[in-house]
């Protein structure tokens, strides 16, 4: 009976220990990969790393706080392979897209908080080789290999900061510490790139950098006010709400009368020119009179559709 009581105590301790750490995840993440392009490889390879990679992102506790499942951060990662590196069995390059989403409040409705392409994807895959990542050791002793879980967790903690930015101001400060500290530790090898300065100014170190540097704390207040004082007040002070998010594109643009053609700038209009276009759909001419034209020199790219609205 005593060796009963005991199988039955330590059977639940371990379905509460399951239960907290399912709670605990942050991420409900779906994984794509993608490799028409790579000839040679078993598709199947390609299959375990979409596995695997989902399950490195499902299974790590990013930050300290519990997540119930309902509370999970809807994002999608797509890896898409376009051929193998020379020399390097096992190594590929490419491009991954990220995409988040955050819930708005009494709404069916969810805000997109990042969609953004990262072309600097240089990785080297074993199949069924464990996923690795330390926070205190991001480059291990394959390059290549470490790349691979630094970047997703870059991005990882890239999305926790945007949505705890999203719901309290500098709420995310913590994750884009971690983010950055990825990139001042990133692994070195001749063909990875986008953890540096001097590679470029549309990569993953410019984006960290902008995201905690001052000269761009006003685009952070915008980014709060914008979810939680306009989008989430919609549905109870409407007029308020839109008024509020209104007043915040001149903001921006004196952000980017200061810094211009920041990436930083052009990454939040990458997740917000499609919702921002159909805010502005509802709004009276007279507003948009004096919004579209302040749109058109943040957002060049969609320019000709904000144009649209004023017909």
């Amino acid at each position: 009976m005593d060796r009963i009581i005991k199988i039955s105590i330590l059977l639940t301790a371990i379905n509460m220990m399951i239960v907290t750490l399912l709670h605990a995840q942050e991420l409900n993440c779906k994984v794509i990969v993608m490799a028409d392009q790579v000839q040679g490889i078993d598709p199947k390879v390609f299959k375990t790393m979409e596995q695997e990679a989902a399950a490195f992102i499902k299974a790590r506790k990013w930050g300290n706080d519990a997540f119930e499942n309902n509370e999970k951060i809807e994002c999608i990662f797509t890896i898409v392979l376009n051929k193998q590196i020379e020399g390097t069995e096992g190594g590929f390059m490419g491009r991954l897209s990220v995409q988040a989403t955050r819930p708005v409040f009494n709404s069916s409705y969810t805000s997109s908080l990042i969609n953004y392409t990262d072309k600097d994807f240089a990785i080297k895959y074993i199949q069924y080789q464990p996923f690795e990542f330390n926070d205190n050791r991001v480059s291990g002793n394959e390059p290549l290999v470490s790349n691979l879980s630094a970047t997703l967790a870059y991005y990882c903690y890239l999305i926790l900061g945007l949505d705890y930015d999203s719901f309290a101001l500098k709420g995310g400060t913590e994750f884009f510490n971690k983010a950055q500290n990825i990139v001042n530790n990133a692994p070195e090898n001749k063909a990875i790139t986008g953890w540096k300065a001097t590679e470029g100014q549309r990569n993953r170190f410019w984006l960290s950098d902008q995201i905690l540097n001052n000269r761009f704390v006003n685009m952070r207040d915008v980014f709060y006010k914008y979810h939680r004082l306009g989008l989430d007040q919609l549905s109870t002070e409407p007029e308020t709400a839109r008024s509020l998010i209104n007043g915040l594109f001149p903001i921006l643009q004196q952000v980017n009368s200061e810094n211009p053609t920041s990436m930083l700038m052009q990454f939040f209009f990458s997740a917000k020119s499609d919702e921002i276009r159909n805010f502005l759909a509802m709004t009276p001419m007279a507003d948009k009179q004096k919004i579209i034209p302040i749109l058109s020199q943040l957002d060049v790219t969609n320019a000709a559709k904000y144009a649209e609205l004023m017909k």
